[in-house]
C-alpha cells in the first residue's frame, strides 16, 4: 500500500505532452510502506456493505464475461481497442476506507500489468461528510519503479484524471466527452477504462470521455486500485469495487 497527497497538485491540461511551462508544486514523495502496515483504525460507524444477490461462482463469472465480451466488441467498433483477441482475468473485489483529506492510497495488484488494457468494474462509494472535498474510487496504471503513474478517480461531480511524474502530480485534461458526473452520497456506477497507445477512454455508466496521455510517459507498468479521501471525518471515504475484469490484448 502506498499513499500520496493530492491537495497541492498543479492543474494543467495535457494533450500530447505535459506543458513544461507549468510551475508544478512539489508534493511529498510517496514513501513505500510495508505490505503488512495496517490502515488507520476502522471506525465503528463504517457503512455496512449491502450484499448482492448470490449465484454460483461459475454462473456469475460466465455472466460477467458475457457482459464484458459485449463491451469489448463495442469498443472495437468505436476504435477504443484494435482487437478482441486477448486474455482476461477476474480480480478479487476491493473494499477499503481512508480518512485523510486530500490524500490517496493505492494497492498494487500482484502480477497485473500492461500498457494497453481494458478494465471494467462496479464502483460503490460513500463519504462521511455532507461537504467533502473531491474524493472517490479509482484505478492506477502504468506504475513504474520510480513511482511515475497515471490515476483515474470517480468523484460525485467529475472524473479526475492524474499523471504523476517524480514528486509532481498533474491533471490530464479531456480531449472530448463530458468528463462530468452527478452522483449523490452514497453513490454507485459501472466504470470502465480502455487504454490504447497514448489514448484513454473512460466510461461511466456508458458515457465515455476521451483523454490524450503524455507522449513521453509510458502507460506500461503495474495496475492498482486507489482511493482518494475527501474528509478526515469518521471513516473518511469508503470504496467498494466488484464485478472486476482486467483484459490485455494478445499482442502484449
Amino acid at each position: 500500500m502506498e499513499k500520496k497527497r493530492f491537495g497541492s497538485l498543479c492543474w494543467v491540461i495535457i494533450l500530447a505532452v505535459v506543458s513544461s511551462a507549468c510551475g508544478a508544486v512539489a508534493s511529498p514523495t510517496p514513501t513505500a510502506q510495508p505490505t503488512n502496515t495496517p490502515l488507520p483504525p476502522t471506525p465503528t460507524s463504517r457503512p455496512t456493505s449491502t450484499p448482492r444477490p448470490t449465484s454460483t461462482p461459475d454462473v456469475a463469472a460466465t455472466q460477467r464475461m458475457d457482459v464484458f465480451s459485449a463491451l469489448l466488441a463495442s469498443y472495437q467498433q468505436k476504435g477504443y481497442v484494435t482487437t478482441t483477441e486477448g486474455r482476461a482475468v477476474n480480480l478479487d473485489p476491493f473494499d477499503e476506507s481512508w480518512a485523510q483529506i486530500g490524500w490517496y492510497q493505492w494497492w498494487p495488484q500482484k502480477n497485473v500489468s500492461a500498457s494497453d488494457f481494458v478494465f471494467s468494474g462496479h464502483f460503490k462509494w460513500s463519504i462521511a461528510s455532507s461537504t467533502p472535498e473531491i474524493s472517490g474510487c479509482g484505478v492506477l496504471f502504468g506504475l513504474q519503479p520510480n513511482k511515475d503513474y497515471y490515476a483515474v478517480f470517480l468523484d460525485k461531480s467529475r472524473i479526475l484524471f492524474l499523471m504523476a511524474r517524480g514528486s509532481n502530480v498533474y491533471t490530464v485534461g479531456k480531449t472530448r466527452g463530458p468528463g462530468r458526473t452527478n452522483f449523490g452520497n452514497p453513490a454507485e456506477a459501472d466504470f470502465a477504462i480502455s487504454v490504447k497507445g497514448s489514448s484513454a477512454y473512460v466510461s461511466v455508466n456508458d458515457d465515455i470521455t476521451e483523454y490524450t496521455l503524455s507522449a513521453d510517459q509510458t502507460t506500461k507498468g503495474q495496475f492498482a486500485f486507489t482511493l482518494l479521501s475527501g474528509t478526515n471525518k469518521d471513516y473518511g471515504t469508503h470504496c467498494e469495487i466488484t464485478d472486476i475484469v482486467f483484459w490485455v490484448p494478445n499482442q502484449q
